[in-house]
């Protein structure tokens, strides 16, 4: 079968023969101090059922996981459903797509094909050419098909990059291209980025157990984030991928926990959603579109939460839990913007919002990497949310006329205040606890946080209806908000680890 080898305990098989690339029984660090490969991929898609400018379907091809009564149990998306189903294509129709904005995508290692995938993806899909600017301020290291973490990294470049794109096609999108994956080499990439302002929006698709941050390097990154804040960038960042579970410091078990650098105060951390969408309905497999909402329309949302016992699609992943990220900060006080807003305890939470994530019903993002067989790949995951979202920021900064810079204030504001209108699908169903296995293979139950009415720690405030979210960030953005998260965000260091932390991509 085509496909990527995933392990035992997750490498299940998809219609069609693809296979989950996934983790084994402990995700483990690739270094002491560096950034794991991604988390979430599969691949390669599921085969087409119709062909570009057929007469029953758009003009691009359409995947089985796309159409309704293609016999698919997937739910996958291409670029069109999710503008819709969040009501971008709105913003985008009134000619708000990010023209203008740049969006700074944060990164480590290299993909030595991105232009070629890149340029694929806008073709099969009609989007205008992406205006792409790579930047590696320490340079970069060969790229070597054989590791496995950078062609992870490969991978999670190639869906940041398309994806931010697809939602904001008209924004430019500067790579930032971290030497290694090492916390050191993405907090000098991540200061460059500031202190030459290469963009309006930087987005963060990785992170790591709050708790295996160095104190020096939390402050460091902290310290970067104010600096960026005061100079009106917006910072997103994907809030993990294990449920209410991270990984501890030395890579062998499993703890309760929160990921930096989305938990930072300064930084709007985005956790995932299973989001259900209208599928193409086909004439030619007996379908009449005239009784069917348009593909993308909006259906329903739940807690991302995939696999036993948990989560949904158990026949596909058996045991072990991929899920939002989301729980309570040990580092950071509780930010202004949070206080009288969230439940339980005082301390900084994440997510602030969401945003869809689950694998079966990703994105399809197009790859050709050395050593994968080139093609359409299914990804899920947080770090599919933060490029997006990212975008959306993008989109609000080209209809507002200038740079908004901090959002959180604002967004918990929106939350608080029913009668501007709804900026948001509430979720509140579904749960972020998590069953992981150690490094011999045993069970770790990390019992995480269920949703609920307003803001809850496995979905945040919810997803975005950007036909009214951006007007009102537009109307609730105060230059005050980010002055008063800086100087009144009260920092706990723990200890320093025993081992260095690493930050994975999401």
């Amino acid at each position: 079968m085509l496909g990527i080898q995933g392990s035992k305990r997750f490498g299940v098989s998809l219609l069609c023969g693809s296979l989950l690339l996934a983790l084994g029984p402990l995700a483990r660090a690739a270094a002491p101090g560096s950034v794991n490969r991604p988390l979430l991929r599969v691949g390669p898609a599921q085969a087409q059922v119709t062909t570009p400018g057929g007469a029953s379907g758009p003009q691009y091809g359409l995947f089985r996981c796309q159409v309704m009564g293609a016999g698919s149990a997937a739910n996958c998306l291409d670029p069109y459903e999710m503008r819709h189903a969040y009501g971008i294509d709105q913003q985008i129709a009134a000619g708000y797509d990010g023209s203008g904005q740049t969006i700074v995508i944060v990164d480590a290692y290299d993909n030595p094909n991105l232009e070629a995938q890149i340029a694929h993806f806008n073709a099969y899909y009609g989007l205008p050419p992406t205006q792409l600017t790579r930047v590696a301020p320490d340079g970069l290291i060969p790229f070597d098909q054989t590791d496995p973490n950078m062609v992870g990294w490969a991978e999670e470049i190639s869906l940041d990059v398309e994806w931010a794109h697809a939602i904001a096609p008209g924004a430019r999108i500067v790579l930032l291209q971290a030497r290694t994956a090492s916390d050191a080499d993405i907090s000098s990439a991540l200061k460059y980025a500031v202190d030459n302002r290469l963009g309006d929006v930087v987005s963060m698709s990785f992170g790591e157990n709050e708790s295996c941050v160095d104190p020096a390097q939390m402050a460091a990154y902290h310290g970067t984030f104010a600096d960026a804040t005061r100079k009106n960038m917006t910072l997103v960042a994907s809030s993990a991928d294990q449920g209410a579970a991270q990984s501890t410091c030395d890579g062998t078990s499993w703890v309760k926990g929160v990921s930096s650098p989305a938990v930072d105060p300064l930084v709007t951390g985005v956790g995932g959603t299973e989001l259900t969408v209208s599928q193409y309905c086909l004439p030619a497999l007996g379908c009449d579109p005239s009784q069917h909402p348009a593909p993308g329309t909006y259906q329903s949302e739940t807690v991302w939460n995939e696999g036993l016992p948990y989560g949904d699609y158990g026949s596909l992943f058996g045991y072990g839990t991929l899920s939002s990220g989301g729980g309570y900060s040990v580092v950071y006080g509780e930010p202004p913007y949070q206080k009288g807003t969230i439940h339980g305890g005082k301390q900084r939470a994440v997510p602030d919002v969401s945003y869809s994530g689950a694998v079966e019903h990703g994105v399809l993002t197009y790859l050709a990497i050395p050593g994968l067989p080139p093609g359409f790949y299914l990804f899920g995951g947080t770090s599919a949310g933060a490029p997006q979202w990212a975008a959306i920021a993008a989109i609000t900064n080209q209809k507002a006329g200038h740079a908004l810079g901090f959002l959180n204030s604002a967004l918990y504001k929106i939350n608080q205040t029913p009668a501007a209108g709804s900026g948001f699908h509430d979720i509140t169903a579904g749960t972020n606890s998590s069953l992981q296995f150690d490094q011999y293979g045993n069970p770790v139950d990390i019992v995480g946080y269920n949703a609920g009415p307003g803001w809850d720690a496995a979905s945040g405030i919810g997803t975005p209806i950007a036909s009214s979210i951006v007007d009102q960030l537009i109307a609730q953005v105060a230059p005050g908000d980010a002055v008063a998260v800086i100087n009144n965000t009260k920092v706990t260091p723990v200890g320093k680890p025993a081992q260095p932390g690493h930050v994975r991509p999401h």
